[in-house]
């Protein structure tokens, strides 16, 4: 999935803004993993953000969207991720 901007138009302007309430784990889990990914890359032409990494998080769920199940929060994370609720 690649947004190309018209013309001179910044490619975060392609992009439709919304609105997630993440816990405050998260917020600082993506944040260090942004750099993490930032320092280790070998062209650092495109700027990476969160909000790249949360883009190809929901890519990643869209993707693995028959696998979710159940009627809770807990239980989908479950049958996503499997028993322990972490990614493997």
């Amino acid at each position: 999935m690649t947004n190309k901007p018209d013309d001179d138009t910044p490619r975060y302007l392609t992009f439709v803004r919304t609105e997630a309430r993440l816990t405050p784990e998260q917020v600082a889990a993506i944040a260090a993993l942004r750099r993490r990914v930032a320092a280790n890359r070998q062209d650092k032409a495109e700027r990476i953000t969160d909000n790249t990494l949360l883009r190809l998080a929901v890519d990643l769920l869209l993707a693995n969207a028959d696998r979710i199940k159940g009627d809770t929060e807990a239980e989908m994370r479950r049958a996503l991720l499997g028993e322990e609720g972490t990614a493997h």
